[in-house]
């Protein structure tokens, strides 16, 4: 290659990253406001105070299923029609429903709502990265995915601070940011090993293939099983902060808007060392370890602090917020397990299978609270599900430094 065709690379794979980040800023914005306002959002729609909880899990768990079903329906368009597709249809979806969310009147109207921009929110990350793990080589792709998720992540904050101005005008903001990223992607390009394989016949976006093999299952599931701690810490330990803050007598109550916030600055915080840690010890493995072991540390301090002050609180949820910063790190270890022809498939639905998963562990969580109250249940379910991700972990390939460009054999 010459020197001019190295730097139009050079330029491309950074605008890639750029485009890449800012969806997955407008990305996790959107997926988290509705934690930030549930509980002003319910009871400016006229819910009593007494139902804000059922009925937010309720509407969180409907979101959550638009997730899973968003993450197949991406995954599948992204290998067989192209990652760039994905990234347009995705954010339109959720845009216009964030826009919609603005206008609710009841609980019905807004868990509809929620759950079809569940279904456009799945496609963000995955196809991002996706692009960015093609498209980057394989020394410094990790580089480009901690970038990714570091902006990304900020979203949050961005949601917490415009939601002081009204949870209407948060979810306006959120459509409003959407559609401004869509006219920043008509400059973006498709990813070069999709390319490679776009016109053969080789089967493509088969989300079947998954199941087909049971090595090849075993390593999917495996693949989710390991970020499922850290959607238990966001989705149930900081979204119901305020009920954990009665159940540890804490001296005022917590706000999870503030909670989220710190949160989402820490995983942002922790991505880059965990991204720095990967690359300085060439595993990602290894990474993951030590920042599943830390965020059990974290957990404990957290469910042990009786009687703790907000201002205490917003600092122990940014130490977990940085135990758990390895989103990054395992959406890489997804898509670094599997060939470019089913590599869109996994790269989507793996995160919001594990996003997904909150269903099961609110489910579960609300049992054990039944019989041991809220912080004890804490403890158990942490406990299960970092053993689970432990164990699932050990079963996995260190694929640090991997060549991507193959497929997989039906």
């Amino acid at each position: 290659m010459t020197d001019a065709t190295n730097a139009k690379a050079a330029r491309n794979a950074v605008f890639l990253v750029l485009v890449a980040s800012l969806g997955y800023f407008v990305d996790i914005y959107d997926l988290l406001v509705f934690s930030i306002v549930r509980k002003a959002s319910l009871l400016g729609i006229g819910v009593s105070a007494a139902d804000v909880l059922p009925k937010g899990q309720f509407i969180i768990n409907v979101q959550m299923f638009g997730l899973l079903l968003g993450g197949i329906l991406w995954g599948i368009i992204g290998d067989k029609m192209g990652r760039i597709k994905v990234l347009f249809g995705s954010i339109l979806l959720y845009s216009i429903a964030n826009f919609a969310n603005a206008y609710v009147k009841d609980v019905n109207t807004y868990a509809l709502v929620r759950f079809i921009a569940g279904i456009g929110l799945a496609g963000e990350l995955g196809a991002g990265i996706t692009l960015v793990t093609e498209t980057l080589s394989k020394e410094k792709r990790g580089y480009g995915t901690m970038i990714v998720a570091v902006i990304g992540l900020f979203g949050a904050a961005a949601a917490v601070m415009v939601a002081k101005h009204g949870w209407e005008n948060a979810y306006k903001v959120g459509g409003c940011l959407g559609i401004a990223l869509l006219l920043l992607r008509l400059g973006t390009f498709e990813s070069g090993m999709f390319k490679n394989i776009e016109q053969s016949n080789i089967s493509k976006g088969n989300f079947f293939m998954l199941f087909s093999d049971f090595g090849r299952l075993k390593k999917y599931l495996y693949c989710i099983l390991i970020g499922a701690p850290l959607w238990y810490v966001v989705g149930v330990l900081v979204t119901l902060s305020p009920e954990f803050g009665k159940a540890l007598g804490a001296k005022e109550p917590l706000s999870a808007g503030d909670g989220v916030l710190y949160t989402y600055i820490g995983i942002a915080i922790g991505d880059i060392f965990a991204g720095l840690l990967a690359q300085i010890t060439k595993s990602r493995k290894l990474t993951m370890v030590v920042f599943l072991l830390l965020s059990v540390v974290s957990v404990i301090y957290y469910l042990s602090s009786t009687g703790l002050t907000g201002h205490q609180f917003v600092w122990i949820c940014f130490f977990m917020g940085c135990s758990v910063g390895y989103w990054a790190t395992f959406v890489t270890i997804a898509a670094e397990q599997f060939g470019t022809n089913i590599r869109s498939t996994v790269t989507t639905t793996v995160p919001n299978f594990v996003r997904g998963s909150l269903i099961p562990i609110n489910l579960a969580f609300n049992a054990f609270v039944v019989h041991y109250g809220m912080v004890t249940s804490g403890y158990i379910m942490m406990g299960i599900l970092t053993v689970i991700s432990l164990l699932s972990l050990s079963q996995l390939k260190e694929t640090f430094g991997k060549d991507l460009n193959y497929v997989e054999i039906s």
